[in-house]
Parts: C-alpha cells; sequence; structure tokens
C-alpha cells in the first residue's frame, strides 16, 4: 500500500465516445460475463496529457460518474496519435452503459455516443462487477 493512495486526485471532465471491438465482440460470443469479455469491455482508453494532468498510470483503476451512473474500470492510454484531450473512448458494454442517460428527448433511443462524465483515480480496489 502506497502513500499516494491517501493523495486527493483531481476530478476531471471528459466525453466519452463509445465503440465497437472486434475482440470484445468475439469475446462476448463465448460468454458476457467471462473475465475475457470483462478485461476487453471494462477499459477506458485516455489521452496521453489527460492522463498525465489526472495523475493515472497505464493499468490504474479510475471512477466514472455522471447523473445516469458511477462505474470503475481500468484506464489505457489511447493508441491514437493525435492529442484528443478531454475525449475517451470505451468499448460498448455493461460498464459504459451505465452511464447512458434514460433521457431520449422524445426520440426513444438514449444517446450512447457521447457521454458526458467526471472521472478521477479511483480509491477502490476493484473493476465495478456486473452485481
Amino acid at each position: 500500500m502506497g502513500f499516494d493512495q491517501f493523495l486527493s486526485s483531481p476530478e476531471m471532465e471528459i466525453l466519452i465516445i463509445t465503440h465497437r471491438d472486434i475482440f470484445q465482440s468475439a469475446a462476448n460470443s463465448d460468454s458476457r460475463f467471462s473475465d475475457d469479455y470483462a478485461n476487453l469491455t471494462a477499459i477506458i482508453r485516455l489521452d496521453k496529457q489527460d492522463m498525465k494532468k489526472a495523475g493515472i498510470k497505464e493499468g490504474d483503476l479510475v471512477a466514472i460518474k455522471n447523473n445516469s451512473g458511477k462505474v470503475v474500470v481500468k484506464a489505457l492510454q489511447s493508441t491514437y496519435e493525435e492529442p484528443h484531450s478531454g475525449t475517451a473512448y470505451m468499448v460498448n458494454g455493461p460498464w459504459v452503459n451505465a452511464l447512458v442517460s434514460a433521457e431520449t428527448s422524445g426520440t426513444g433511443v438514449p444517446a450512447f455516443k457521447y457521454i458526458e462524465a467526471k472521472m478521477e483515480r479511483s480509491k477502490e480496489s476493484s473493476i465495478t462487477s456486473f452485481e
């Protein structure tokens, strides 16, 4: 247990873009409740500078919350070469779905693509479970 766990982590606003992933889809076809599926889906990919600004290292757990819910997922550095400060990417799945607003503005279709949230390094020691 390191001293840094007692230091507060800055909370930052992010815009989450969801996407499909062929590897996650393959794991999903095996079982949505498998460790493989969770390892490929319970992650958020962040801009390198955003990670540095928030004091987040590759593999750290982060808490993401908005008015719709809160989840803890693993943070990984984005593979995009272009900087995308303030924008993060998550694979479609139960973790990001917990952050999707039920408000549909009369369309009946939730906004799955652009999810506004706040993020900080998590004080919890595990990823949010299915339960």
